[in-house]
């Protein structure tokens, strides 16, 4: 029963068609020749875009300077899905929309009144529906600019790729030279505290303490040896270089053995100094351009024949169901 009522809706919805035909036939027409205005209005865009693979590293000295060279910190290693995602979030931070939006004016490029209560909103949103970044199936990311002009399209994606080391080399440099004036002010204390304790071994060598234990092993031979062949003068003199060695000998041992552990740290911290130079006051560059934009030869908004094509569908499929609306309620 279900099947022959279906027969029926489907020969009485031919029969509507058929009977109808001429009018469809007028919309179509019609449709498509407005939607053939409309599309030629619309203006052209150009589409310019970028390709590049983020690196794997921001320290310098990590990839430069360090023991693990050549490891997971190789600044010739191409980076991964992370290191992809963070250009994606700084490519879409306001620092960069806000360079790109002042150096190509695009508030008179879009055509916004700058006496609009909304038009940082509306700018926003220009930018946001024109420039956009994406991750590609290969794990690249893809600055991607339309604009009316295919010249400025392509400018705009290359000054963006370009925004990205600025600004990620900006983010860096301000946590470097922190990290560097840090590790200087150790290094110089460490530097300071090192030499006060030579100074001090300076002055013990000035009463004749030169190296504890041999000297104090080969006084007490010599006194010891005086003492056996009766020369008291000698004994007296080597008594008394003993008393000097009993009196500076202890501290002589405890700033020597301080003062090679401290120079040890010195060195360590020298060279942590010398990386951290090295990451305040140089740069590197974070990504790897595999293509850079070029003006488009041709426009790649609008579509214009998709445009005609579903706005014709469009009407004619509305048209249609009002037909069937009218001949059901005159049928009944």
């Amino acid at each position: 029963m279900a099947q022959s009522n279906d027969a029926i809706n489907n020969t009485q919805l031919i029969k509507i068609i058929l009977k109808s035909k001429k009018a469809l036939i007028i919309i179509c027409l019609i449709s498509i020749l407005i939607s053939s205005v409309f599309s030629l209005l619309i203006k052209d865009k150009y589409e310019s875009s970028v390709i590049l693979y983020p690196t794997t590293t921001s320290s310098i000295s990590k990839a430069l300077i360090a023991e693990n060279y050549g490891g997971k910190d190789d600044v010739l290693a191409f980076g991964e899905i992370e290191e992809a995602e963070q250009l994606i979030q700084i490519l879409n931070s306001d620092e960069i929309r806000d360079r790109i939006i002042e150096k190509f004016n695009l508030i008179e490029h879009y055509d916004i009144d700058r006496d609009d209560d909304f038009k940082r909103t509306k700018l926003a949103n220009c930018y946001k529906s024109n420039i956009s970044f994406k991750l590609t199936k290969f794990l690249a990311v893809e600055i991607k600019v339309l604009d009316y002009s295919a010249d400025t399209a392509a400018l705009i994606a290359n000054e963006i790729s370009m925004l990205l080391d600025t600004v990620k080399n900006r983010m860096r440099h301000e946590i470097a030279v922190k990290a560097f004036e840090i590790v200087k002010n150790q290094y110089g204390s460490q530097k300071q505290y090192v030499q006060e304790l030579e100074d001090s071994l300076t002055k013990l060598r000035g009463y004749g303490v030169i190296d504890y234990e041999s000297q104090a092993e080969r006084i007490t031979e010599q006194m010891a040896t005086a003492i056996l062949q009766g020369k008291k003068v000698a004994a007296k003199e080597l008594e008394d270089k003993l008393a000097v060695l009993s009196k500076y000998g202890g501290a002589y041992v405890s700033i020597r053995d301080q003062l090679e552990y401290e120079k040890k740290q010195l060195t360590f911290i020298h060279a942590k100094y010398q990386e951290a130079k090295v990451d305040a006051e140089n740069n590197l560059q974070h990504k790897f351009i595999v293509n850079k934009a070029t003006p488009a030869e041709k426009a790649t908004y609008p579509i214009r024949w998709l445009i005609v094509v579903i706005s014709t569908l469009g009407a004619i499929l509305v048209s249609l169901l009002f037909i069937i609306l009218y001949n059901r309620s005159k049928s009944k």
